[in-house]
């Protein structure tokens, strides 16, 4: 499952699982809470495919890497299609742990820095050459500094786009430092993801040298 496809036609695990977002995708498409809501959300959405798609057979990302991300990137969809403040499972959470919001919104910033380290961190190495550690270490930190760009860039956004839409669109539920605790969320999901790799690495070699 790891290992690197150049011809999209030839991979059939990314067939299917790019065929199951897709599915996915449109079936939320249709009739979302708040439809520019979800079309600002869906910028992301769109931004990703213009990066992954037309750099596909240069970067050869493993299918696990494609995995991990259509998966941050389905959760996405879920939250834009009942806008993250909303989402069902996130009141199921809030009632079942007796918390004081909807907590979705930090579920998937927390997955978008522990599902996209892998990635992150592929990307480095087969672009930078960076070691196994070093790619790690440096994938956490493009991870925080594109959570804190996103925050930013959605506060513009909401801004410039439609005021209107700001609490919807942003999520904050009346929180002043929900910006901060998104990028802590997801800087936190990078440093775990980390260390279960190197974790899981050093593992590996241990076996290998006994």
């Amino acid at each position: 499952m790891n290992q690197p496809h150049a011809r999209f036609i030839d991979n059939r695990f990314l067939q299917i699982a790019l065929g199951s977002y897709v599915l996915l995708w449109l079936a939320l498409a249709i009739h979302p809470v708040d439809r520019s809501d979800w079309f600002l959300e869906n910028l992301l959405v769109f931004a990703t495919a213009s990066v992954l798609i037309p750099t596909y057979r240069k970067f050869q990302l493993s299918n696990l890497s494609c995995a991990l991300i259509l998966l941050f990137l389905a959760l996405h969809a879920i939250g834009a299609h009942y806008t993250y403040a909303k989402v069902p499972i996130g009141f199921w959470l809030r009632d079942f742990l007796h918390l004081q919001r909807n907590h979705f919104d930090r579920v998937i910033h927390f997955g978008f820095g522990f599902l996209l380290l892998y990635p992150m961190r592929e990307l480095l190495r087969r672009s930078a050459g960076a070691r196994e550690t070093w790619a790690a270490w440096l994938a956490v930190a493009a991870l925080a500094a594109l959570s804190s760009f996103f925050e930013i860039l959605e506060g513009i956004i909401a801004q410039i786009v439609r005021p209107d839409l700001g609490i919807a669109y942003l999520g904050t539920q009346g929180d002043i430092w929900d910006a901060q605790k998104d990028m802590t969320a997801a800087f936190a999901g990078a440093i775990l993801a980390t260390l279960l790799l190197l974790s899981a690495q050093l593992y590996r070699r241990n076996l290998t040298r006994d």
